[in-house]
């Protein structure tokens, strides 16, 4: 249910259609939580450095209403924390930005449960709605969603595009890359570290291993590196067999392309039979759990993402001090930033809109957005003007986040471009 709440890809992308980042929807991870209101802490302690990212500019007059899906309540994956991150961005919009156009944000708020069925049931609730834009936080599921939504007129938003609908059209945004940025990026980092082959261990999931196959395999070869494919089954939890198998080969090093539990698996037995070896990873690995689970073996690995929360670069700062003062009880580390950075996204992008607010202005609006800063993108900026990335003109953006983990925490945080490695 809504609850209210104040040139086409071409092969091979479009095998990997699904796959663009429903890698994200696969590797994020679980959570739980509900959809109560949280209450914002005393603002009065902000750092100086931040001070005038809270102006206290409060948004006033009649809502506009904006449409936040999530993908929550479903028996293999539950996000709330992503939702709760939105809200926090959100809430911060709201008492400091002047909303969208100087009116306050309301988000209608729809679960898919990663369900087809649930999925195409919050678009029409959408369109029923009458939202003037949606936001999705993350789910694999956009070709059921997306159709419907931009049919009816409505622009259509995300963090990361999940599917071929958001990558490809006209009246969908997608602030980062998604999918293929990881991957070339990760193929740029090889061949800056003169890597020559690279074993990809990766969750044996469809839409992954499909992705892996269709962007990984040509943009490591672009690159000049060889890639291994080694698939790992969701739930393993000893990986030692298809590490074994894979470091015979003797490969430069390791991407590991999976959810928290694989990540766990591959990473606990590359540090028995792989020590030494440089290893690469998206950043579902270097969530909590995983970090605790394998202590000192991360220190080294390289994590690429779209988002940086753990700098001292002053996105990251705002991030962390945002859902300090508007979610205090969710977690601000693994996945939650995406819903952070969708919705935190929208309201900047739509800095300069004035007079009427609806879909065909906000359409309008985000079309001209320019070198817009990506909220916790480490500097990243996006450009909506179907450029950012080949055969995806819903890409604003083709840069990624990536750092190096290090008594377990992500440190020298630095942006990677891959442009160069996309085929044109």
């Amino acid at each position: 249910m809504i609850e209210s709440v104040g040139r086409a890809i071409s092969s091979p992308r479009s095998r990997a259609s699904v796959a663009l980042v429903s890698a994200a929807v696969l590797l994020a991870g679980c959570g739980s939580g509900d959809d109560g209101d949280t209450t914002a802490t005393d603002s009065t302690k902000v750092p100086a450095a931040l001070a005038s990212a809270f102006p206290g500019k409060k948004a006033t007059g009649a809502p506009v209403k904006i449409g936040l899906i999530t993908n929550e309540g479903g028996s293999a994956i539950s996000q709330p924390e992503t939702r709760e991150a939105a809200q926090a961005a959100m809430k911060y919009a709201n008492a400091n930005l002047g909303g969208i156009a100087g009116r306050p944000i309301e988000f209608a708020i729809c679960k898919t449960k990663e369900e087809p069925a649930t999925a195409r049931d919050c678009a029409n609730q959408m369109v029923e709605q009458k939202v003037d834009a949606v936001v999705l936080t993350s789910s694999g599921l956009g070709d059921s969603m997306v159709p419907i939504v931009t049919q009816a007129g409505i622009p259509w938003t995300t963090a990361i595009a999940a599917s071929n609908s958001e990558g490809t059209t006209a009246n969908a945004f997608s602030w980062t890359g998604g999918f293929p940025t990881t991957m070339t990026s990760m193929a740029a980092y090889a061949k800056d570290k003169g890597y020559k082959k690279v074993a990809a261990f990766v969750i044996d999931a469809p839409a992954a291993v499909s992705g892996i196959e269709a962007i990984g395999k040509p943009v490591f070869a672009k690159a000049g590196v060889g890639l291994q494919i080694v698939t790992v089954a969701a739930g393993t939890p000893d990986a030692s067999p298809q590490v074994s198998a894979a470091l015979r080969k003797k490969p430069d090093a390791v991407a590991v392309v999976a959810d928290p539990t694989v990540c766990t698996s591959v990473l606990q037995a590359m540090g028995t039979l792989g020590a030494g070896i440089a290893r690469m990873t998206v950043q579902s690995c270097v969530s909590p759990e995983v970090v605790e689970a394998v202590g000192a073996g991360m220190d080294g690995v390289q994590v690429f993402s779209s988002f940086d929360v753990a700098s001292d670069d002053l996105e990251a700062q705002l991030y962390r001090q945002v859902m300090k003062e508007y979610s205090p009880d969710t977690s601000a580390t693994g996945y939650a930033a995406i819903g952070y950075q969708g919705v935190l996204a929208l309201v900047r992008a739509l800095h300069g809109l004035t007079g009427t607010v609806a879909p065909k202005t906000i359409t309008a609006a985000l079309h001209s957005a320019k070198n817009v800063v990506l909220p916790a993108g480490h500097g990243i900026t996006f450009t909506c003007d179907s450029k950012a990335v080949p055969g995806l003109p819903a890409a604003c953006s083709a840069k990624e986040v990536t750092g190096t983990v290090s008594d377990g925490k992500l440190r020298q945080m630095r942006v990677v471009d891959p442009s160069p490695l996309f085929a044109r």
